[in-house]
């Protein structure tokens, strides 16, 4: 069983957490119109146990498909399909059992969300491609992996709004910025191998690439907190909480992987703040 625990990524749960803080962002702002809130913590825990599935999902297919690449890089080479301790049959029967329980979470909600929810496969399929034709893979990751956002609205609302697209808009540019970082582990390796990402294009300028990913991704989010009507303390809030990404920024050293990663996964701590920052000031406005 080590083998695919390693396989589905439990041992690093980063990822869930990073795709599920969007998730809860969404269902907060459309709670703050509903005041549900049975129903609100009743979709959060699904949204959460959903963001364990796909990102488990997610991580599984790309070891499909990347398997000859992850052979080649060093942090990646010892993954369960690269060195061949899960066959790829093995792995795709994991992804179709994942898909399964995702889609039964799915159906718990509104006809809007499933249709809105199913047409992400489409995105999650094409992503592992995207490191092979351009260098703006984290771009993709950042649309794909915060669909949750507009998700978690229409499972509330039931049709769109201006409101969660910004901050979807606003979570994208923030895993722009945070992928990117994480994407420099791998420099050395995938320059050898042809691999394209924002790391390798924007190498020699990424603190400034950096600064504007997280400043635009900081100004959408107060554009669509003044879209929902939001008090002065929820402004102050998030604003202290960018404190979190620029720190990120501040400390950036090109040739430090582990230090890197640190620095990758405290953007945890950035969709909790976002998170509780709207809890409190929201759903007490």
């Amino acid at each position: 069983m080590r083998k695919y625990f390693k396989l589905i990524r439990l041992d690093k749960p980063a990822g869930i957490f990073l795709l599920f803080w969007p998730c809860a962002w969404g269902l907060v702002i459309a709670n703050s119109s509903i005041n549900n809130d049975i129903l609100f913590y009743k979709y959060l825990i699904l949204f959460f146990f959903g963001s364990v599935l796909m990102r488990s999902a997610g991580c599984v297919y790309n070891d499909i498909i990347d398997r000859k690449i992850d052979q080649k890089v060093k942090r990646t080479s010892a993954r369960p399909v690269a060195i061949g301790s899960v066959s790829v049959s093995q792995a795709w029967s994991v992804i179709f059992l994942l898909i399964f329980l995702s889609l039964i979470i799915l159906f718990q909600f509104n006809l809007n969300s499933i249709i809105f929810g199913l047409s992400s496969g489409i995105l999650v399929a094409i992503y592992p491609f995207m490191k092979r034709i351009t260098y703006w893979p984290q771009l993709f990751l950042g649309i794909t992996f915060n669909w949750g956002v507009i998700l978690a609205w229409l499972a509330f609302e039931g049709e769109f709004s201006f409101a969660p697209v910004l901050l979807y808009i606003s979570a994208i540019l923030w895993t722009l910025g945070y992928d990117t970082i994480y994407g420099m582990q791998d420099i050395k390796d995938d320059l050898k191998i042809g691999i394209k990402s924002t790391s390798i294009k924007f190498e020699k300028k990424i603190k400034f690439f950096l600064l504007f990913c997280y400043l635009t991704s900081i100004s959408f989010l107060l554009v669509s907190l003044k879209v929902l009507n939001t008090n002065i303390y929820t402004y102050i809030l998030a604003i202290l909480s960018s404190g979190i990404l620029f720190f990120q920024i501040l400390v950036y050293e090109k040739d430090k992987p582990e230090k890197n990663f640190k620095l990758f996964a405290l953007n945890n701590y950035y969709g909790l703040s976002i998170f509780l920052t709207l809890m409190v000031t929201i759903n007490n406005d």
